[in-house]
């Protein structure tokens, strides 16, 4: 079965650790202005530990007395293709690391993203390329989100055993009718003009653009000029509708479901071309993934959780996930042997017990498992 509908190998490239550590994050200072260029492009910029490192001390430095933060990718083919999941399932499957060790990227990696999330100066984030998972989390907080032509856009963690962190929980249920339950338990892409369309970026320029549309972003004195200088370059509507616009009537009926098996079922009531491959794509990820997915989203839903709060839920779940042994063996089967055939613990979703998601949601034992999540910088620290 392919991975993400067609290019396996952009998928497996997403998640992957090519180029060294040190480095990931180059930093340029233009008048009021700060560039971040992640730089990994050989493995599409994904996002390592180190990198976390690098930026977090600088987005807390520029509260202050800056304007904007632009963030980009090097490379032209990827903003970021994801978190280093392949490092991380390293740390704890061969090199034995306890789960405290192993859980510190995504700690790291959920603050600097209440850091974006949170800020006082505006982010705005080019996302030309590829721009999934890790990528998203890095980006979709910030206030600016500006999609080209070349983005291709996704959270496609249930095919390896996860679900759609870095505040997946919070930005997901906030699309478009069902459309973000839609993404998270499919994984599917949205593209350039869709990414627009769906609200995940704010505004859309064309790819060859994008270079003058940075200048013009670095010449500015205030963060009140931002504005302006996008709506400037950027098209105000693209005039193409979105690609998933036909099936929009589909998603909201089929993805409307309670539970995840009442969702396959609509599906394949639905009968059609684009829900039987649907129907494909969920049987073949991770039914343990799917289940804490949707109920995370449904959480979120019914008490509106704010940013803070996802991140907390979700920093919950992926300490049991990484207890769990379900992740390891969906990166082993997709981006290590890359044999694409995971055992998952469960094969079917009826087979999941409650329990199993029921922990993920429980607070942390401080003792066993680590500190729960606090926002850094927070009065709780």
């Amino acid at each position: 079965g392919k991975f993400l509908g067609n290019s396996r190998a952009v998928a497996s490239r997403a998640f992957s650790s090519a180029a060294p550590a040190s480095g990931g994050v180059q930093f340029s200072s233009l008048g009021s202005t700060r560039t971040v260029s992640l730089n990994r492009p050989k493995a599409l910029n994904a996002l390592n530990q180190a990198m976390v490192r690098q930026l977090t001390p600088k987005y807390q430095e520029w509260q202050k007395d800056v304007a904007a933060i632009i963030m980009r990718g090097n490379g032209g083919k990827a903003f970021c293709a994801g978190g280093d999941v392949v490092q991380v399932r390293k740390a704890s499957v061969e090199d034995k690391a306890p789960v405290q060790e192993v859980c510190r990227f995504f700690w790291e990696e959920y603050q600097l993203n209440h850091l974006i999330a949170t800020s006082s100066t505006p982010q705005v984030a080019l996302l030309n390329g590829i721009t999934m998972g890790g990528g998203v989390g890095l980006s979709v907080h910030g206030k600016y989100r500006v999609a080209t032509d070349n983005t291709m856009f996704a959270m496609p963690e249930t095919a390896i055993g996860l679900f759609p962190d870095v505040g997946g929980s919070h930005f997901l249920p906030k699309l478009p009718g069902k459309l973000g339950i839609y993404l998270a338990l499919t994984g599917d892409r949205l593209k350039g003009n869709d990414v627009y369309q769906a609200g995940v970026a704010t505004h859309y320029v064309s790819a060859d653009k994008l270079d003058i549309l940075h200048a013009a972003l670095t010449e500015i004195k205030s963060n009140d000029e931002i504005e302006g200088v996008l709506d400037h370059y950027c098209t105000v509507e693209p005039t193409k509708e979105a690609s998933y616009a036909p099936h929009l009537n589909a998603i909201n009926d089929c993805f409307a479901g309670d539970s995840v098996e009442e969702i396959v079922e609509a599906l394949q009531t639905n009968g059609s071309e684009w829900a039987s491959k649907h129907v494909k794509t969920l049987n073949r990820v991770s039914p343990f993934s799917l289940k804490a997915t949707l109920r995370m989203l449904q959480e979120s839903q019914k008490h509106n959780l704010n940013i803070t709060q996802c991140l907390e839920m979700e920093y919950r779940a992926v300490v049991r996930f990484m207890t769990d042994g379900e992740f390891f063996e969906g990166v082993r089967a997709l981006l290590v042997d890359k044999d694409q055939t995971p055992q998952w613990q469960h094969t079917t979703l009826a087979a999941v017990p409650d329990e199993r998601i029921d922990r993920c949601f429980q607070p942390l034992d401080v003792a066993m498992e680590g500190p729960e999540w606090v926002p850094v910088g927070s009065e709780t620290r």
